[in-house]
């Protein structure tokens, strides 16, 4: 590819600039991944609790314990990228072959394993962990080129703070159409909630989505993927071995923060979006799912679309730092008003069950059997042989709330009851505008550290003349998996102190103390990870100014390499002419 001209100051005058349609192309790579962030991170628990009636604390915490197995296949990938340097590339191979296994294991983990006779349990709880398993080598595959590539797409400073839309297009084309698609199919004119056909549904759905985006980011880095934009030019592929990474993480101070801070943005965004978490929230306590979740999702997403805007021109003023730290500010301190909202919620009044055959009781008589407790002679799966099941409309409590009650402290906007007519009241405002900016702000923010990743691996190359995008990228697929499965582990310990031995869903009644446990996962963790993004970045040295300095740096060692000089004489360059200092 024809390198574009340079601002003036830049060795050679040149930079590796990237095309728009490689800008807008390969992000869609994290929203191929995304696609299966929700899939599987946000209703794995869910699935291998409610549908393979797996215990719900095994449920929960395999899927953290298993960041153990990420120990140690992470750094094993990571070095194949970098060692990685054939016909094909150095990404695109481990995009396609990461789309292909995730496909593969979705399929027969969310399709094939309900299948496993409940008498066979152990066989249930063997194959939800093995294909788990599988599902996450494919996941670090193509996720970690996203962080990798970076450092081949562009060096612009201009452009890398771009890449945060375009990767918010991307994760909305993938993560949005399922957060979207998700709660349509457990309406309860569809699936009726997130049961057994709701996951044979989405499962392909999801596989088609992730696999247009991923051909379209293969497009997009294409050109891109080959030595000449590799670290300092140098055609042989790097042989770092596994066992000096170690060295890296302790010696590369700004990527230690940087994945505090990674991790701190995605834990928050892990929790406050899990699914069990706004179940309770907009089902238990709000008393309406249906009515709540997606208007408070498109709420989020048209509020982040300011924040976007702010966070690049930010970016390309002050650097990537200042803009992650002035933006997690505004969502922590939004967040304190939400969590004071939360704090003053009261429970709406009510009534005795309006259904005629639950008349309170809670219970109605199974349609499936007819009551009788049994189908063609053998026990009713749907009552379990009792002949009745919880009723519908109280979710088995006997109780609902009062239609005629006013409650100004909990979240109200519209109701069909007497035809269409709004009920907004100002505690939903005020949530509107404390909750719409806040998470706005830090959606803006959530995938900030991704396009910062390629300032740690300039660094490195800066730092020691090795090109390591491969050990960079699975290093932040690990945090990012890490948390995001330690999101599962929280909610579902968090569940069980208040006696709750399956994860709540829309159709789980309310629990006492439960309104605190969302305070908690809603608010306050979130608030805490913020926190620590914040003194983490706090001391982060890879400002704007100090980039601008590497980049020159490597762009003169390459160029001298370029010419003849050994690697081991260009890497002492390591001061920036004073006819390039003042330049632009």
């Amino acid at each position: 590819m024809k390198k574009e001209s340079a601002p003036s100051g830049s060795p050679g005058g040149t930079l590796n600039r990237a095309k728009p349609y490689q800008l807008v192309l390969f992000p869609l790579n994290n929203g191929a991944t995304n696609v299966y962030y929700v899939l599987i991170l946000t209703y794995i628990a869910t699935f291998g609790n409610v549908v393979l009636g797996l215990g719900m604390v095994f449920a929960s915490f395999m899927v953290t314990g298993m960041r153990i197995f990420d120990a140690i296949t992470d750094p094993i990938i990571g070095a194949l990228m970098d060692r990685t340097n054939g016909k094909f590339g150095k990404f695109r191979p481990f995009m396609a072959i990461g789309c292909i296994t995730m496909a593969v294991s979705v399929i027969a983990l969310y399709i094939l394993t309900p299948f496993i006779p409940e008498s066979m349990m152990w066989l249930r709880y063997v194959a939800f962990v093995l294909l788990y398993a599988v599902w996450v080598i494919g996941y670090t595959f193509q996720t970690s080129v996203t962080r990798a590539a970076q450092a081949v797409l562009t060096d612009d400073p201009k452009q890398r703070p771009l890449f945060t839309i375009f990767n918010t297009v991307g994760s909305l084309a993938g993560m949005g159409v399922m957060q979207f698609i998700g709660p349509i199919l457990a309406g309860d004119t569809m699936f009726g909630d997130y049961n057994q056909s709701w996951f044979a549904a989405m499962t392909p759905i999801g596989i088609v989505v992730s696999v247009i985006l991923t051909v379209l980011a293969i497009i997009g880095i294409w050109e891109k993927d080959q030595p000449k934009y590799f670290g300092l030019g140098a055609s042989k592929s790097e042989k770092v071995k596994v066992s000096e990474y170690l060295a890296i993480i302790r010696s590369n101070k700004p990527l230690q923060r940087l994945m505090v801070a990674g991790g701190g943005c995605k834990l928050a965004l892990s929790i406050a979006t899990n699914l069990t978490v706004l179940a309770m929230l907009y089902s238990c306590m709000m008393g309406n799912y249906d009515v709540l979740y997606l208007p408070m999702m498109v709420l989020g997403y048209v509020c982040a679309v300011p924040f976007f805007g702010l966070t690049v021109r930010t970016s390309q003023k002050h650097g990537q730092r200042a803009s992650l730290m002035r933006y997690v500010a505004v969502a922590l301190v939004c967040y304190i008003g939400v969590f004071v909202l939360l704090m003053m919620w009261q429970r709406t009044p009510q009534i005795t069950c309006p259904n005629t055959e639950c008349a309170g009781s809670g219970v109605v008589q199974c349609v499936d059997c007819g009551g009788t407790g049994a189908v063609d002679g053998a026990e009713c799966k749907e009552c379990k042989g009792e002949g009745t099941v919880a009723c519908p409309e109280c979710k088995g409590v006997g109780l609902v709330n009062d239609p005629e009650a006013e409650n100004p402290f909990a979240l109200s906007l519209y109701s069909t009851e007497g035809g269409f007519h709004l009920t907004i009241n100002l505690y939903t405002i005020l949530f509107i505008l404390f909750f719409g900016v806040g998470y706005g702000a830090y959606y803006a923010t959530a995938d900030m550290p991704i396009p910062m990743v390629a300032d740690c691996a300039d660094y490195e190359t800066y730092r020691t003349g090795n090109f390591v995008p491969g050990i960079m990228g699975t290093l932040f697929s690990l945090v990012d998996k890490l948390v995001s499965s330690l999101s599962a582990t929280v909610v579902g310990v968090a569940v069980s102190f208040i006696g709750l031995e399956t994860l709540p869903t829309k159709a789980t009644p309310y629990t006492e103390g439960m309104n605190m446990v969302v305070i908690v996962l809603f608010c306050v963790i979130p608030m805490i990870a913020w926190a620590a993004t914040l003194i983490a970045m706090k001391g982060y040295s890879l400002t704007g100014e100090r980039m601008k300095e590497i980049r020159i740096i490597n762009a003169m060692r390459k160029e001298a390499i370029a010419k003849g000089m050994s690697v081991e004489e260009a890497m002492k360059i390591d001061k920036v002419p004073e006819s390039l200092q003042q330049a632009d």
